[in-house]
């Protein structure tokens, strides 16, 4: 994990940029092929659109291309269906606070007794009627029945744009619809990729999120991006069959796409990280592990602590940067999500994180090893540039979480020669940020 010097040096930094390159060669066919896919896509939800007014088509997906280009995983890309219905109209009922690290708040949508507008979201297929006459609504859209109609509109639109050549022959089949518990999961055929969308009915609604108007998340951000994202709002989407929650995902992917404009390695470090996690740390994707929504917040976290510009001037240090919050996270098992720190996105993962830590830990330890396009990129790595008493420290935290205090963090920073001397007040701001959210067990970190 230390810098190497001397000549040496010249030839690391030209590994991680060829490794770079070869990520960034790929960008623009996976490009293409997600439009090919997202094009099919369209002409479906077209077509459901024309037999039920009430779904409406989202052709801003430019957003989602661009997250696609970053990925070397091929995991299920959301995609948003959004209901043709006023959200201010509506009654916003949520059944009581949410549990602490429990999740976003919940709620139900109910149409009340008087307006007019809404008759559409009152028919039985959508709509669970009130049994109390003196209740103050008519009844609930419940995201359950929502998704079921979305299927089965689905299935005759696949079959109506398959009849008239709409579509290409092989590219979509009905039989590939799969119902998930909260979203539908549809495999559309491109080329030689096949692109996984998972379908998501959406309530678009204007909401205030307190952390995204804290200051303390603007200053690695361009200005005013932070600003014009939270003019958005918030989405609803399902969280049960009859409850509905927040959704902060399109502002998320917002905000990593802003850091674009940007100078420096902080989206290429992300890239790089994904592409590491993919093929050596989940082994191929055959392995259970990281996924990219994790490492985005780890970037999220890591702009905001480190906010300069030469942060992010040199690509080594850069996902370095991203490697130390993801030790510490780990190593604490506790990732705040970035606009809800209160919750914790490495709980009830399913994820063995000891396992997890000790391969981030190795690729820290020894990148060669993963910093390969194929078997003969590369002859046999050099030793492992940690010393024994750095490698202790680093190794610490997963058996004590208690070990990644503001004052071990400053010893280990002192071991990475990648950073400089006013990284460790950022890492101490970032440790206060986490101390306030919450662990696996409940406790503060």
């Amino acid at each position: 994990m230390l810098a190497p010097s001397g000549p040496a040096a010249a030839g690391q930094v030209s590994l991680w940029h060829h490794y770079l390159g070869a990520i960034r060669s790929r960008a623009a066919p996976r490009v293409q092929d997600y439009q090919r896919a997202e094009n099919v896509l369209l002409t479906v939800l077209e077509r459901v659109h024309a037999l039920d007014a009430r779904f409406v088509v989202d052709y801003s997906r430019d957003l989602e291309a661009f997250q696609f280009a970053l990925r070397s995983s091929d995991g299920p890309l959301r995609v948003e269906v959004p209901l043709r219905v006023d959200a201010e109209a509506l009654l916003i009922e949520e059944p009581g606070p949410a549990e602490p690290g429990g999740g976003p708040p919940t709620c139900r949508l109910g149409v009340p007794r008087e307006g007019a507008g809404l008759e559409r979201w009152t028919s039985d297929d959508v709509f669970s009627a009130c049994a109390e006459d003196g209740a103050g609504c008519r009844g609930h859209i419940e995201p359950g029945k929502v998704l079921r109609v979305l299927r089965d509109l689905l299935v005759a639109a696949i079959v109506h744009c398959k009849h008239h050549s709409l579509i290409a022959p092989g590219s979509l089949s009905a039989a590939s619809l799969r119902e998930e518990p909260l979203c539908l999961t549809l495999l559309v055929s491109s080329g030689w990729r096949t692109v996984r969308f998972s379908l998501v009915p959406v309530v678009r609604r204007r909401q205030r999120l307190p952390a995204l108007e804290g200051a303390q998340l603007t200053p690695g951000f361009p200005a005013g991006s932070v600003a014009r994202i939270i003019g958005h709002g918030v989405d609803l989407v399902p969280a049960s069959t009859q409850l509905w929650r927040t959704s902060t995902d399109y502002l998320l992917t917002r905000l990593l796409a802003a850091l674009g404009a940007l100078q420096g390695h902080r989206l290429d470090s992300l890239s790089v990280l994904d592409r590491v996690n993919h093929e050596s740390w989940r082994d191929g994707g055959r392995r259970a592990g990281l996924t990219f929504s994790h490492l985005k917040t780890v970037l999220l976290w890591a702009c905001v602590l480190f906010p300069a510009p030469e942060d992010w001037a040199e690509l080594q240090g850069a996902v370095y940067r991203l490697l130390v919050v993801l030790l510490s996270c780990l190593a604490t098992r506790n990732l705040p999500h970035f606009l809800h720190p209160e919750l914790n996105l490495l709980q009830d993962g399913g994820l063995d994180l000891n396992a997890v830590y000790q391969r981030v830990e190795a690729f820290a330890s020894q990148p060669e090893a993963s910093l390969r396009i194929h078997a003969t990129h590369l002859g046999r790595s050099p030793p492992p540039r940690i010393g024994g008493g750095v490698k202790a420290l680093l190794q610490l935290p997963a058996s004590d979480p208690a070990y990644w205090a503001t004052a071990y963090f400053d010893v280990l920073l002192d071991k990475f020669q990648v950073f400089n001397i006013q990284d460790k007040d950022r890492i101490s701001a970032m440790q206060s940020i986490f101390r306030k959210t919450k662990t696996l067990g409940g406790e503060e970190s």
